[in-house]
């Protein structure tokens, strides 16, 4: 039995590296929670505008697609553990900053530094962390551990907004902040314990001296090369467009239209959670039995469905029941779609692969960001959510047309190795 099959083998819950990393990404992921309904309750509370909400996510977007240009080359080149200290390190002192600096005075336009800058270093640890997914466990158990860690990560979208919104409620909007600093500095502290798998390296030591537009374009040449992974970034280009203005349009549409509280945001944003549990929870047994092509399309087309009704109900508690199903289809497709990556790519160009996944399919996401959010200002929630839902059941019945329908897109004839 080679080292590499040994390891996957061994149940992920006896593992100290996978246990200690499934630990703090979870805690970290509680931070998150928080910031994401702190930050648009700030913006809420200081300008009162959605369109003002919109452009800070556009803004974070676009530091997101620009960092993806170089982010993959970083997580190839470095060492992958010591990047993703260092990027808990950088979240944690710039989200400090806020409470710090409101404490004087609300500063609006420190939410567009920081999150800007935050957006930076968000990008850099991703790409490591769905690289550093192979270097934890062996390639039979990349669906099994995406599961376990999302299942627990979504679980504190659960508690976490929930907490934010209650916090938020007693101590105010930058006390939530504050937390969310301090989970990535513990973060951090815990990463720093892990020990990785040495990585696979390519046969050529020439390969490894790639500069940062090679390396990008070694990473956007593989993917389209592979007709699977070409096809889903095209497809999730035009998702992300629709789908990154989304929470701050549920959280408008619950703060202003149905005229909730900051408490009932929480509660809402806590359904979220638990549909992400949900959709985590299922990827790897529907994927196992369904195959990849039914759980992706049918995770777009209940997200899809899900947008519509919530657009044209006005009970909260049924918003929120399709806030939840809106989020299962998310994790869902997600799950699948960075599995299925993980699986085809080559270890040593696995964070090239994966920034510039990311990189072209969040190009237009920032600009759908700002286009949500204004029509949900201009022509209202209702009519914004009803056109969304059905752009979203156009993208997965274009799906069908492609070889992302596929049950096993997986299988070995459909990976292309790239030439370096």
């Amino acid at each position: 039995m080679t080292a590499g099959s040994a390891v996957a083998a061994r149940p992920l819950r006896t593992d100290r590296n996978f246990a200690v990393f499934w630990f703090v990404q979870a805690l970290s992921e509680v931070g998150n929670a928080f910031a994401l309904v702190a930050v648009p309750l700030l913006v809420l509370q200081a300008t009162g505008s959605v369109a003002r909400m919109g452009l800070l996510t556009a803004i974070a977007g676009a530091a997101s697609v620009l960092t993806g240009l170089f982010a993959g080359t970083l997580v190839d080149r470095l060492d992958r553990r010591r990047l993703m200290v260092l990027c808990e390190v950088a979240r944690a002192v710039l989200y400090a900053l806020i409470p710090v600096c409101w404490a004087a005075a609300p500063q609006v336009w420190l939410l567009y530094v920081v999150m800007g800058s935050a957006a930076v270093f968000e990008m850099i640890f991703e790409v490591a962390y769905v690289a550093a997914i192979p270097n934890l466990v062996g390639k039979g158990q990349i669906s099994a551990a995406n599961g376990v860690l999302q299942t627990t990560n979504s679980a504190a979208y659960v508690l976490g907004p929930m907490l934010a919104g209650l916090v938020a409620g007693v101590f105010g909007v930058t006390a939530a902040l504050s937390i969310n600093a301090a989970s990535f500095a513990v973060s951090a502290a815990g990463l720093a314990l892990i020990r990785f798998r040495p990585r696979e390296e390519p046969g050529e030591p020439a390969a490894r001296r790639f500069g940062l537009r090679e390396g990008f374009l070694a990473g956007a040449g593989f993917l389209w090369r592979t007709p699977v992974l070409r096809a889903l970034t095209i497809l999730l280009t035009v998702f992300l467009f629709l789908s990154l203005g989304m929470t701050d349009t549920f959280i408008y549409h619950v703060r202003h239209d149905l005229g909730q509280n900051d408490r009932v945001v929480g509660y809402v944003m806590g359904a979220a959670g638990v549909g992400t549990i949900a959709g985590a929870a299922l990827m790897s047994p529907l994927r196992r039995w369904w195959g990849f092509g039914p759980c992706w399309l049918g995770s777009v087309g209940l997200c899809g469905v899900a947008v519509a009704v919530a657009g044209v109900v006005e009970n909260v508690v049924v918003v929120g029941g399709m806030v939840l199903a809106y989020s299962l289809g998310v994790a869902l497709a997600g799950l699948c779609s960075m599995s299925l990556r993980q699986e085809v790519t080559p270890d040593h160009l696995l964070g090239r692969v994966t920034a510039a996944f990311w990189t072209m399919h969040n190009v237009l996401a920032p600009i759908g960001a700002v286009v949500l959010t204004a029509l949900a200002k201009g022509i209202g929630v209702r009519d914004t959510l009803l056109a969304a839902g059905a752009a979203l059941l156009c993208i997965g019945g274009a799906g069908l047309f492609t070889p992302v329908r596929r049950r096993r897109p997986e299988a070995p004839q459909t990976s292309v190795q790239l030439d370096l």
